[in-house]
């Protein structure tokens, strides 16, 4: 059985505790990820988007639209630096869309 802790810890602090001793920051910067795309992208990119997944520091990007996914393709260094800036860290290096 653990050990009780008997520190009194802000809600923030223990959650970044249960985080880091359970290994979970990578589940949660993949739904993070997610989420900046949708908020960054809007309506019109979201559409067309079919799947997001984060491997390694490389951003997986399904899209429907062939259009949509050449237009993106030329903003790849900008999208990249919103997204983490969004995050508030560098997550993402590199995008592919497929």
């Amino acid at each position: 059985m653990a050990k009780r802790n008997n520190n009194i810890l802000n809600i923030q602090d223990a959650l970044k505790d249960f985080v880091e001793s359970n290994k979970l920051e990578k589940g949660l910067d993949k739904v993070n990820v997610r989420e900046a795309w949708s908020n960054l992208m809007g309506n019109g990119v979201n559409n067309y988007t079919t799947a997001i997944d984060l491997k390694n520091e490389t951003l997986y990007v399904q899209l429907s639209s062939s259009v949509l996914r050449e237009e993106l393709s030329y903003g790849k260094d900008k999208i990249i630096t919103m997204l983490n800036e969004e995050l508030g860290k560098n997550l993402v290096k590199k995008i592919i869309l497929r």
